[in-house]
């Protein structure tokens, strides 16, 4: 064989094998770093990161009810097995919230048709509530694509974040924590609004914020800051159901962090919400409690004892006593759109126990459509695995809400909600 030949034989082979190896990383299923896992653990003993450390659980059955019955059917679910799951997460985790009277009134402030150099239309809304001779305001921004004429599907961000750095309304600062230009341009409206509107995130006697107005007298089930929030949520929604530019039942709720457990709750107690994007919510939100890796339940009510109702506190280092877990919070979406999603570097959140969450959540999703499934092992880095309604991503980086979460976001919701269009 000539030399030539040998040298091009040699290169291609070589090319094909890196090709290979490459290809087989990058469809390896994710798993920590052992060096985030090591940075992580150095010098503390309190936090599991270590995934051979995560005990051996049995988590409760979503479609099994407490006394036993087996559900099988999607009309024995929305009878039987989701309103009660309903009630356990609300008297358990998140409280209930006061059946006070109130007065909602909307007010636009102020309406740009010009926004986005003419891309789009700016609305400034007050949403008032008011209750025993009080009143609370929601400051809700929307904007919606000038360019399509129907009613357009809609992104609604819960933002734990100071509003004046991530969602400025005037567009002077932008944030990719809400991407609102980019959004329009992917052809939705997209919305927000600031938690602390709703209900200040402080350790208090909630004496503020919407308790002020709506709390008579507080028990163990009273609802906490997180239902509060979602609460909030649903009032933007309210609103937006009156904007003849939003197709209101395309409206998906999106949140970060304790703004992902807020959207996850909303979507839960608000089935008006046609797809929830949980970004990183961890404990208390989208994590399996059982796995006890990352922040414990114990540590998140030491830490933000105002976020769920004083019976959370029950199953601090109590885990298994639970007779829940957050694949059954993640259940009560069906047959919703859910979207769930952590980051590589965030292990205080658990991506592994996210994905199982969701994993285990399939069995309600399937008895609407049995074709839904997701693979028992997580995805690889960076690649959205989508089945149906369900959807799961575990994004490089740190905790964060970033562009590249919000377009993977989209690309579900243009199968979701813009299927029929």
């Amino acid at each position: 064989m000539k030399p030539f030949l040998k040298k091009s034989l040699f290169a291609i082979t070589f090319q094909l094998l890196v090709a290979s190896l490459l290809f087989s990383q990058t469809n390896e299923s994710w798993q920590a770093s052992k060096e985030t896992v090591e940075r992580l653990s150095k010098n503390q003993t309190e936090f599991n990161y270590y995934e051979e450390k995560v005990p051996a659980y049995t988590l409760p059955d979503a479609l099994t009810t407490i006394k036993g019955q087996k559900i099988t059917s999607k009309k024995e679910w929305e009878k039987l097995r989701r309103p009660e799951l309903l009630e356990l997460f609300t008297t358990q985790v998140y409280g209930r919230v006061p059946n006070t009277p109130y007065k909602t009134e909307f007010k636009i402030i102020k309406e740009d048709p010009n926004a986005m150099n003419g891309t789009a239309t700016l609305k400034l809304v007050d949403i008032i509530i008011s209750a025993n001779a009080k009143s609370l305001t929601i400051h809700l921004g929307l904007f919606t694509p000038n360019k399509i004429k129907q009613p357009v599907p809609a992104f609604l961000l819960v933002c734990n974040r100071p509003p004046a750095e991530n969602i400025d309304f005037t567009r002077e600062k932008k944030s990719e924590f809400w991407p609102a230009e980019e959004v329009i341009a992917r052809g939705y409206a997209v919305a927000a609004f600031y938690n602390g509107d709703v209900d200040p995130d402080k350790h208090d006697d909630f004496q503020d914020g919407i308790h002020a107005l709506l709390d008579t007298k507080r028990n163990a089930e009273s609802w906490g800051t997180l239902a509060a929030w979602a609460w909030g949520a649903s009032r933007c929604l309210d609103y937006l159901e009156t904007d003849k530019a939003i197709a209101a039942d395309k409206v998906a709720v999106i949140g970060h962090s304790r703004g992902g457990k807020t959207a996850l709750w909303a979507g839960a107690t608000d089935e008006r919400f046609a797809m929830i994007c949980s970004n990183e919510a961890g404990c208390g939100g989208t994590s399996l409690a059982r796995r006890k890796y990352g922040e414990s339940i114990d540590r998140i009510n030491k830490a933000f004892p105002h976020w769920f109702c004083t019976n959370y506190k029950n199953y601090s280092n109590r885990e298994n006593e639970m007779p829940f877990d957050m694949h059954q919070l993640m259940a009560l979406i069906a047959p919703r759109a859910l979207y769930v999603a952590a980051a590589s570097d965030d292990l205080w959140a658990d991506p592994k126990g996210q994905y199982l969450a969701l994993y285990h959540s399939l069995p309600a999703y399937q008895l609407y459509d049995k074709n839904t499934r997701l693979p028992e092992a997580m995805p690889p880095l960076n690649t959205p695995v989508r089945n149906g309604q369900v959807a799961y991503h575990v994004r490089d980086g740190a905790h964060n809400l970033t562009l590249k979460d919000w377009n993977f976001y989209m690309d579900h919701a243009d199968v979701v909600l813009k299927k029929g269009k």
